[in-house]
């Protein structure tokens, strides 16, 4: 299990995955079942530039990644697979110019289909909230521990 290799799994996803090296994605808190993730805001991110918003499209991509990570820390090896099936988001309030931070945590998890809640938040304040569901493939099925 890769559980074991959290820095690993931290590594990979905030300085090989393009999107996130160019969001400035950084894992604050990385769990089995629980992620915690912060995103500095940048001028590149702004959707709404009359005032100064921050881009749904962004906090969506964040939320997405959030259930990929989630997802990773239940990987068996390497070459185990996750894949976006389903994202909703329901934005609560438009986001200010400064970071979000958003969490994550699995509500269920069967043999093949993952499902995570992801909330989205600014200084304490929730922002956006949304589900999503992945398909998740274990390439070596005798190490099936979903849990």
């Amino acid at each position: 299990m890769l559980l074991d290799n959290t820095e690993l799994i931290k590594t990979t996803f905030e300085k090989s995955i393009p999107m996130h090296k160019f969001l400035g994605l950084k894992i604050d808190l990385l769990e089995k079942n629980f992620v915690r993730i912060r995103v500095p805001f940048r001028k590149e991110l702004v959707g709404d530039f009359r005032n100064n918003r921050w881009h749904g499209g962004v906090i969506a991509t964040v939320m997405d990644s959030v259930g990929g990570v989630i997802g990773a820390m239940h990987f068996t090896s390497l070459q185990d697979k996750i894949s976006t099936i389903d994202l909703r988001v329901d934005y609560l309030r438009g986001a200010e110019p400064e970071a979000i931070m958003v969490e994550g945590k699995i509500i269920r998890f069967g043999n093949r289909i993952l499902v995570a809640r992801m909330k989205a938040f600014q200084n304490e304040k929730l922002i956006a909230e949304g589900k999503g569901v992945y398909n998740f493939v274990r390439m070596n099925k005798a190490n099936n521990e979903n849990s």
